[in-house]
């Protein structure tokens, strides 16, 4: 009795933990979802082939209070910055022209998105506020405890607060994460 006790216990568990996952949605979805209910948006932009990015994909992007605060406070969108997805934009459609199939594994020609944000490294996770402005790039790998400094001062607007270089690296000094490892 006790052993089937524990069994059930264990898949109800294991199933909590496996069903936490952020809800990634396109661009063209989050941009509708903002004229309704206006959040800020997170946007991973990823490859196929980076290392790092599947790196952030379990480490981060599994974390259970990153999962959390992500799905409460923006609209999250993963985007493939070498695929081949039409996107439209401020009134702009952005495709990737010189997209090989033959490549969807491996490096691919920039997607048109990818250049107008300026992304230059993979992984890099860009901010827009409420109206689908940009606000930043930040680049690179990041565990949860890295990222939550940037996930609460977009997701909490706390950015409309600083208003110099001198006031981020305040904001960064005096930061103190709360996210599990």
């Amino acid at each position: 009795m006790l052993k089937k006790i524990f069994a059930i216990l264990s898949l109800f568990f294991v199933s909590n933990l496996i069903s936490q996952e952020i809800n990634w949605i396109s661009m063209d979805k989050a941009l509708e979802l903002q004229k309704k209910v206006p959040k800020n948006i997170i946007m991973d932009v990823y490859t196929e082939w980076c290392g790092p990015c599947k790196i952030m994909d379990k480490n981060t992007f599994q974390n259970p209070d990153v999962v959390k605060f992500i799905n409460n406070n923006f609209y999250a969108i993963k985007f493939n910055a070498e695929g081949n997805e039409i996107v439209n934009f401020k009134g702009q459609k952005f495709s990737n022209p010189n997209y090989d199939p033959a490549k969807s594994r491996r490096r691919n020609s920039q997607h048109q998105l990818a250049q107008h944000f300026g992304v230059r490294s993979y992984p890099t996770i860009l901010f827009l506020d409420e109206e689908g402005q940009f606000l930043a790039p930040i680049p690179g790998y990041m565990p949860p405890s890295k990222l939550e400094l940037f996930l609460k001062l977009f997701g909490e607007d706390l950015y409309k607060t600083l208003d110099s270089q001198e006031a981020f690296n305040s904001y960064k000094r005096s930061f103190k994460p709360s996210f599990s490892p």
